[in-house]
């Protein structure tokens, strides 16, 4: 990677790729607010994509009350996506500005950090992500040759238990939808969520959509199915582990704190004993009671999920054929491998590495058959994948590997400035996406999921 940095006065810009970071608010004796810091880092491209060939300028500002900061000194660094080599140093602002140039010689992201420090020693953070020929992002390691086979076997497992649902019925938010909690049997802890069709449903006449969760421990979402529901679709939001619903804040609180508290790396020694094992096999079930419900038109089935959701988003496309589309918001658990080729995994880094930064070869293993990047291989379901540029979580080159390895119609929203979030446009962007894939199945009566 050659990088340098140097002060450049008035330079042109056509895009903005950056992270406010304010430091708190100091006051001063009377009370009033000072302004505060914003450090702020953009790019001369709109769309914050180059070729291998190309020098990436990134000018960073650093200003107060709208005004440039003068003889200020900044920390930058550049690095590969978070992940050496990086190249770092100082330098003084000049009218509070200055640019940092610099390259990388294979398909990835480019990406700048930079610091100020102010007075009061707080640290004021900005971030800004550039990528290169992002398309051409590959898999770190192949899927493995038994992969199918071992999830074709859980799925037997699954097919062994009969779903049991238990439908409860639940007030609704809305006089147009009916509401239910649903419990229905799987391997492990059961299906656990909120199920909502229109109260004029008719007989096969509305598509699916299974909603899944992003990390963490929390009851299912009564308002998110019943939405969903109001749109004319059988809706279920699944909690991520099968628990009950409706619980107070404290019941999740000690969940998170006790039994689930590190569930991300749980059992990831064995492929056997990997706690998403059941997650994922849950997904397969959910679909089952779906698809088991009069209402259902019979052909399209969506998956919508951010975060670790986008990971199960993909894991549904990929474990059960009957999925037609998936909407996976800035997806966790993709390329865990990563690290193999000098590159950044994503959430939740699932192979730790040794003392002298070598990755453990029997998580390794493991971690591949839990990696959305060798579902993605599976579907031929239709998919829309948004991506952050700088975002730290679920890094965007974990997230084009995958989205790389899709064989489906599929589309990526790119998201320069955003880190790891779903902002508006990337939710307007998904929501558009399911409902035209909906309009288009109602369009080929006779086609099938």
């Amino acid at each position: 990677m050659l990088i340098s940095a140097s002060p450049r006065l008035g330079f042109a810009l056509a895009c903005l790729v950056s992270c406010l970071a304010h430091p708190k608010p100091a006051r001063s004796q009377d009370s009033n607010a000072i302004p505060p810091y914003a450090l702020t880092i953009t790019l001369d491209r709109p769309d914050a994509i180059y070729q291998r060939a190309d020098r990436v300028t990134f000018t960073i500002k650093l200003a107060r009350d709208s005004k440039p900061v003068e003889d200020a000194t900044v920390h930058w660094t550049l690095s590969k996506d978070g992940v050496a080599p990086i190249s770092k140093g100082d330098v003084k602002l000049t009218n509070g500005a200055t640019t940092v140039t610099g390259k990388i010689d294979e398909p990835g992201f480019l990406q700048c950090r930079a610091t100020f420090q102010t007075p009061a020693k707080q640290t004021v953070t900005a971030y800004s992500g550039a990528a290169i020929d992002p398309l051409q992002i590959g898999p770190s390691l192949p899927v493995p040759d038994d992969f199918s086979t071992f999830w074709d076997v859980q799925k037997k497992k699954l097919a062994a238990v009969p779903i049991n649902p238990r439908l409860t019925p639940i007030k609704p938010p809305s006089s147009k939808v009916e509401t239910f909690d649903l419990q229905a049997d799987s391997v492990g802890a059961p299906v656990s969520g909120y199920f909502a069709r229109p109260t004029d449903a008719r007989s096969r006449s509305l598509p699916i959509i299974l909603l899944v969760h992003g990390a963490g421990v929390r009851s299912s979402s009564l308002d998110s199915a019943a939405s969903w529901a109001r749109k004319e679709f059988l809706a279920l939001d699944m909690n991520a582990h099968g628990i009950g619903n409706g619980q107070p804040d404290k019941f999740y609180a000690d969940l998170s704190a006790g039994e689930l508290k590190n569930y991300p790396t749980l059992g990831r020694e064995s492929r056997d004993t990997v706690y998403f094992l059941g997650m994922f096999l849950r997904l397969v079930r959910a679909l089952n009671f779906l698809t088991i419900q009069p209402e259902w038109d019979g052909r399209t089935v969506i998956v919508h999920g951010s975060s670790q959701g986008g990971a199960q988003a993909i894991v549904a496309a990929g474990l059960d054929s009957r999925v037609t589309f998936f909407a996976a918001g800035v997806p966790a658990m993709c390329d865990h491998t990563g690290s193999v080729v000098g590159r950044v995994c994503g959430w939740p880094k699932f192979v730790p590495k040794g003392a002298d930064g070598t990755p453990d070869s029997k998580v390794l293993e493991v971690a591949r058959y839990y990696d959305a990047m060798n579902f993605a291989r599976r579907t031929q379901a239709d998919g829309i994948v948004t991506v952050g540029f700088i975002d730290t979580v679920c890094p965007p080159t974990s997230v084009y590997a995958m989205y790389n390895a899709l064989v489906g119609r599929k589309e990526i929203f790119n998201d320069p400035p955003s880190q790891h979030h779903v902002s508006k446009e990337a939710g307007d962007a998904m929501r558009s996406a399911i409902l035209a894939h909906v309009e288009k199945r109602r369009a080929k009566p006779g086609s099938k999921p």
